[in-house]
């Protein structure tokens, strides 16, 4: 199983909104997540829009895959759009981070 982290930013005015979209995530859209082998996914939100999520997965680029293509996927990522400060480019958004220590 890969352990997965990412880093993300949340924009700062919309710090809020995000927090309530994600207290009532779409049943279609967790179901997709976990059919799609996204497992003991997480997402921690600092105060200044700094987000950090981790997932344990068999396969990352697989679950990310079969994630994208799912229709519910398509308008989740759409609606969520716009509360990400965008990176540099499109390859940066949701990069693994390099784990360096486990404690198992």
């Amino acid at each position: 199983m890969q352990r997965v982290c990412f880093l993300l930013t949340v924009r700062k005015d919309r710090i809020d909104e995000y927090r309530e979209r994600h207290a009532a995530v779409w049943p279609d859209m967790l179901a997709a997540l976990r059919a799609a082998g996204w497992h003991n996914y997480s997402l921690f939100l600092r105060e200044d829009g700094l987000l950090v999520g981790y997932l344990e997965t068999p396969d990352f680029d697989a679950a990310r895959e079969a994630m994208a293509a799912t229709e519910v996927n398509e308008r989740w990522q759409r609606d969520m759009a716009e509360f990400f400060e965008q990176p540099e480019t499109a390859d940066e958004a949701m990069v693994p981070l390099t784990e360096v220590f486990h404690l198992g």
